[in-house]
């Protein structure tokens, strides 16, 4: 597979650029197997995860998370949370320090549409990542979770994705 320096695979008419200005660098790339495509028919509806999905979700310490603030400027940071199995909270140790930040700020602002990911490498070679993303709605709510009684961001999932958690790929709309 021979791809561009900087990653993006190339397009029959992007090998083809006479202009030396944007003719891509090219080098060699490691094999990538053809990306695997989830049918329609296969899309599934629950109202949670799979027994692998939950375990992996529970295990581990970070995801990422993702918010659009009023003008559509995209924040994504990495947090600790909590998951009950229904819903995602994100807190903070001080709420001082959860109230001043882009992510409470914009979800508070009324921008409840988010999206996170909860990844990592189970072996570089093969290369073997797994993970699940989810794209939900959030809010603010007063609870006591991890940090104690305060404000936590709380993400219900609408639809996600997971990859390597399970033998196949999933794609699962929440009702």
């Amino acid at each position: 597979m021979r791809i561009a320096s900087n990653a993006t695979t190339l397009t029959p008419d992007a090998r083809n650029d006479q202009n030396p200005r944007t003719t891509p660098t090219y080098v060699d790339a490691p094999f990538v197997a053809p990306r695997e495509t989830i049918s329609k028919d296969s899309i599934h509806v629950a109202k949670m995860f799979n027994k692998a999905e939950a375990d992996y979700v529970k295990s581990q310490p970070l995801l990422r998370f993702a918010t659009a603030d009023a003008k559509g400027r995209p924040n994504v940071v990495p947090v600790g949370y909590e998951f009950d199995g229904k819903y995602f909270y994100v807190g903070s140790v001080k709420q001082k320090i959860l109230h001043s930040t882009p992510k409470y700020r914009n979800v508070k602002g009324g921008n409840e549409n988010v999206a996170l990911v909860i990844d990592d490498l189970v072996s570089v070679d093969p290369w073997r990542p797994r993970g699940v993303r989810v794209n939900g709605v959030a809010d603010i709510v007063t609870r006591k979770g991890q940090f104690g009684r305060g404000h936590y961001i709380r993400i219900k999932p609408k639809l996600s994705w997971s990859w390597g958690v399970t033998e196949s790929r999933t794609k699962t709309k929440w009702k």
